[in-house]
């Protein structure tokens, strides 16, 4: 997995388990939050590392 992969992934896993801990994602929402989570927070990482070029 690559460097950026797996930065994406840390990051993404931080949001979700405080969103756990405070009630907004259920076991039933995790899957699709997680993924929406997820596909947020790589869409951010690579604009700003196109903006940076």
């Amino acid at each position: 997995m690559r460097s950026i992969d797996e930065q994406v992934l840390k990051v993404a896993k931080e949001i979700v388990t405080k969103f756990i801990e405070v009630g907004r994602v259920s076991p039933a929402s995790f899957d699709e939050t997680f993924k929406s989570i997820y596909k947020s927070v790589k869409e951010a990482i690579l604009e700003y590392a196109v903006e940076e070029e």
